[in-house]
């Protein structure tokens, strides 16, 4: 049986048909929620809850494609209740929910397991406002024949991913950005994360993906990346977040390695690390970042050169006449 996935026009008018309730109002940031709002809201969360996690984990391809279509109708539900923006949602773990320090808005995203080799993506944006403006998030990655790594993407031709960290950064001239990190489960023998970077147009407040902020090279000049995509082995683990211990995006250093299931090459992590580092608004490329290379091979102390006066067993040695 040949299966559709949840309907992109459905979803997009579901969205859309609220996401401008308050254009033509004074916005108004969102405040907290009432006692039987809260009621209300928790209710539905129990719903949703059920819903996300069934999307992710039903074994039956038909119940997986159903709830993912009711969870789309019932989260935009949930949304309209006045001063949504305030509930934290907390118990809806199936879904990334990511909001950035300034709280300006937060973002959605959930994975839809089709088969072995296909996974799609939903998210959306909703704004910090007491009445819902909410953003559709359309995964158009399937249809990109190539990584759009200098690429403006909207968020009707978005490379879905589910986010699972994000960063607020300044830039002079260019306002507010956020570098966001994404997961893409891609196909069954590679894997891919991302690092995207997500604006708001100072005239209309729509969002916009990539921008031209990623320096990889300080010796060739050329066009800067809008995003950057790391693509490596499924059995692979792969480090791409951000670090406030050492205040730059650390990245596991790949190097290519044959597969494991015999498709040629692929990327597996060799170990080091490499860094993006922010320098007037321009994320900037640091190959192996930490130098740990010493002059000597490390070995560990002989135990019997720590025991001093002491025998093999441990008892003082007897001194000999």
């Amino acid at each position: 049986m040949l299966l559709k996935f949840p309907s992109t026009i459905f979803f997009t008018l579901a969205f859309v048909c609220l996401s401008n309730l308050s254009n033509a109002q004074k916005v108004s940031v969102a405040g907290p929620v009432s006692k039987e709002a809260a009621e209300k809201l928790h209710a539905m969360e129990d719903s949703l809850a059920i819903l996300a996690y069934a999307v992710v984990n039903d074994s039956i391809e038909q119940m997986r494609f159903a709830a993912c279509k009711v969870l789309i109708t019932s989260l935009v539900r949930a949304l309209k209740v006045e001063n949504s923006f305030s509930y934290p949602f907390d118990r809806l773990k199936s879904i990334s929910i990511l909001t950035p320090p300034d709280s300006s808005f937060r973002i959605f995203t959930w994975q839809l397991f089709v088969n072995d080799s296909t996974y799609r993506y939903y998210g959306a944006i909703q704004m910090n406002q007491k009445e819902l403006k909410l953003f559709p998030l359309r995964d158009k990655s399937f249809e990109m024949e190539a990584p759009p790594l200098y690429d403006r993407l909207s968020a009707e031709n978005w490379y879905g991913v589910i986010y699972y960290g994000i960063r607020q950064f300044d830039t002079k001239g260019e306002g507010r950005r956020y570098l966001l990190f994404g997961y893409d489960a891609f196909e069954f023998f590679h894997r891919r994360k991302l690092i995207d970077v997500l604006s708001f147009d100072s005239n209309t407040g729509n969002p916009t993906f990539g921008a031209p902020v990623f320096v990889k090279s300080k010796t060739k000049p050329g066009p800067k990346e809008h995003r950057m995509i790391f693509e490596y082995s499924a059995e692979a683990s792969v480090r791409v977040n951000w670090d406030e211990q050492y205040k730059m995006v650390i990245l596991y250093h790949l190097i290519p390695f044959p597969s494991p299931f015999n498709r040629g090459m692929t990327f597996v992590p060799d170990g080091s690390y490499d860094a993006l580092k922010l320098e007037k608004g321009k994320w900037k490329f640091v190959e192996k970042v930490f130098n740990d290379s010493q002059k000597e091979v490390p070995f560990p102390n002989p135990i019997l050169d720590d025991r001093k006066g002491k025998d093999i067993s441990g008892r003082e040695k007897q001194k000999r006449s």
